[in-house]
């Protein structure tokens, strides 16, 4: 039997070093406990980084995925299949998209955002209109273009050259965008309306709506990442239902399959015949195993579920806000980031001692849990942030 020290050495020795892995291995779980190869128990705060939506070994979600492996793992996009329209149906039907493009992820969702605000544009108002405002802070992928529509300088090393077409605004900084919309021609607002990887903030309603109503003005597209906030994550389906709006293209992916891979770019009536045929594809978008994951996870995120997902986000913010070593709480939904007094790094590495598993952005720490995390884990969960927070 291979032990964490097996797998330690092969990791180091044959997987690329792009990670600094913890030092624990896991091995299974149920629900929203995880154990690692000792047996010891911890409370998983953060899915996989928002990707087991409803925990891990969902029984409904095993049963969809099981059975659809044992009808045809996969076929190419030159044929029908039956889990990739499901979801595509009910996508459209619970958000008023027009259809869905998918991929296998949220960097290869907001590529396919990207090309359509520039295929749009080229149709629309022809060839030059291509730049795209993004936010400073913001994160959109790792892909090379994705990479540069990111609006943090760290990411725009390393692999350049990059692709031009972006310019940066200031979260919550209406100036900020107007001032970039007029002074060169732009197709396209690009958003995250809870910025993750920036620290888990989220932009103020007053800000978004700004942003549409100036974007209609100059007859640019709104794209709304949401790549980490969708799929109940926010307590709404979405979070632009949070904040009331009508975007041109939605991406989401990470909780969508419910720990497979799989994206979608979903496009609202301005660009819903945008694609053609021959225009995009991918070779494993919307295969039929994780379509129907995802089948199985959206059509059971519903208003009792949402409704949870508030009281339970209600309860972190009302808990934490304010305690001994905790600066501030930020975030929407079970999406939170946690500021310490501490330094962020020692908060987790004692919280995993004391069997908890969140993580961190930036300097905070952050905590994805599953929607359906049982109020009893919960409360431990943060009592036991409450005490690794403690000034020493």
């Amino acid at each position: 039997m291979q032990t964490i020290s097996d797998t330690k050495q092969n990791d180091k020795k044959y997987v690329a070093d792009t990670y600094a892995r913890f030092d624990i291995e896991l091995v299974s779980g149920k629900g929203s406990l995880v154990y690692d190869d000792t047996g010891r128990e911890y409370i998983d705060l953060s899915t996989g980084i928002a990707v087991n939506t409803l925990g891990v070994v969902d029984a409904e979600w095993c049963a969809a995925v099981t059975a659809q492996l044992g009808a045809y793992q996969h076929t190419s996009n030159l044929y029908y299949s039956a889990p990739q329209a499901t979801l595509a149906r009910l996508l459209c039907e619970r958000t008023g998209a027009k259809r869905v493009f998918f991929g296998n992820s949220g960097a290869e969702a907001n590529e396919c955002a990207i090309k359509v605000a520039r295929k749009w544009a080229q149709d629309e108002r022809g060839a030059g209109d291509y730049t795209i405002i993004t936010l400073k802070n913001s994160f959109h992928g790792r892909t090379i273009t994705t990479l540069k529509a990111t609006g943090q300088d760290v990411f725009h090393t390393d692999f350049g050259p990059f692709p031009d077409g972006f310019a940066y605004a200031e979260p919550n900084n209406l100036d900020s965008v107007r001032a970039i919309a007029e002074a060169q021609p732009c197709c396209a607002v690009m958003m995250e309306l809870v910025q993750g990887e920036g620290g888990v903030v989220a932009l103020e309603p007053e800000f978004v709506l700004g942003v549409c109503e100036l974007a209609r003005e100059k007859n640019m597209l709104v794209i709304i990442d949401e790549v980490q906030t969708g799929n109940g994550r926010s307590g709404s389906l979405y979070a632009f239902m949070e904040y009331g709006i009508t975007p041109d293209v939605v991406t989401t992916a990470k909780g969508l399959g419910g720990g497979l891979p799989i994206g979608a770019c979903m496009l609202f009536e301005r660009v819903e015949n945008t694609l053609g045929r021959g225009s995009h594809g991918s070779t494993f978008g919307g295969n039929p195993v994780a379509a129907a994951g995802a089948v199985s996870i959206i059509s059971r995120i519903d208003s009792a579920l949402l409704a949870e997902v508030k009281e339970k986000s209600k309860y972190i913010f009302d808990s934490l806000t304010g305690a001994e070593g905790i600066k501030s709480v930020t975030g929407m939904g079970l999406m939170i980031g946690i500021e310490t007094e501490k330094d962020s790094s020692a908060v987790l590495a004692e919280c995993m001692r004391r069997g908890i598993l969140p993580i961190k952005a930036k300097s905070k720490l952050r905590l994805l849990p599953a929607l359906n995390i049982p109020w009893e884990l919960l409360r431990r969960a943060v009592e036991i942030i409450k005490e690794a927070a403690k000034n020493d």
